[in-house]
């Protein structure tokens, strides 16, 4: 009786083991699958080697680890599993960071180069309206010269005009004045004429 207990017992416990065994498979499969996913991502498969490998041989020293110092090596591997991910996302948030840095610096430098761009176009504005104004006000310069010319000439040719007509009022007044006096000499002649007979 005694034996069959025993054959019981044992039967009973190697049926057990497998199972155990298969769950403990199951976790060591389950923290390498996580591994894998690390080493299948091409934005990631190149970032904390050294964590990566330290969870590596964490998970392999699980698989390997006998049934009492199982529970401390699945805690280590799920430790250290989880620190790859950890410092594989820490790095690709590094890099992210220093990409927006980039695009960032560029994209200042992008504005500072429009703003420049923009002053270069708003002086040349301001050249083009300061040319156009001197111009203007050179065309009204020569514009008001040949005006005030203009006038300087009329009043000459008017100050020649009335020399001319005033001369002409003088030699008018000396004949009207010569006829007169000339016409008195007559009258008087004829008067003294007139007397004698």
């Amino acid at each position: 009786m005694k034996t069959r207990f025993r054959i019981a017992c044992l039967t009973a416990l190697l049926s057990v083991l497998p199972l155990a065994h298969a769950a403990e498979d199951a976790d060591a499969a389950a923290l390498g699958q996580r591994l894998v996913a690390i080493d299948a991502d091409p934005a990631a498969n190149t970032l904390a080697s050294l964590e990566r490998l330290q969870a590596r041989q964490a998970v392999q020293a699980l698989e390997t680890a006998r049934s009492r110092a199982r529970p401390a090596a699945l805690e280590v591997a799920q430790w250290r599993v989880e620190t790859a991910e950890l410092a594989v996302r820490t790095e690709l948030a590094r890099r992210e960071i220093e990409r927006l840095d980039r695009d960032r610096a560029d994209l200042l430098l992008e504005a500072s180069r429009r703003e420049a761009a923009r002053a270069r176009q708003e002086a040349e504005q301001l050249r083009i309206q300061a040319q156009i104004q001197a111009e203007e006000a050179a065309r009204l310069r020569e514009t008001a010269e040949a005006e005030a010319q203009a006038r300087q000439e009329a009043e000459t040719v008017l100050q020649g005009v009335s020399s001319r007509e005033a001369a002409r009022l003088r030699a008018s007044r000396q004949r009207a004045a010569d006829l007169k006096r000339q016409e008195e000499e007559l009258l008087r002649s004829l008067e003294s004429s007139g007397q004698t007979p």
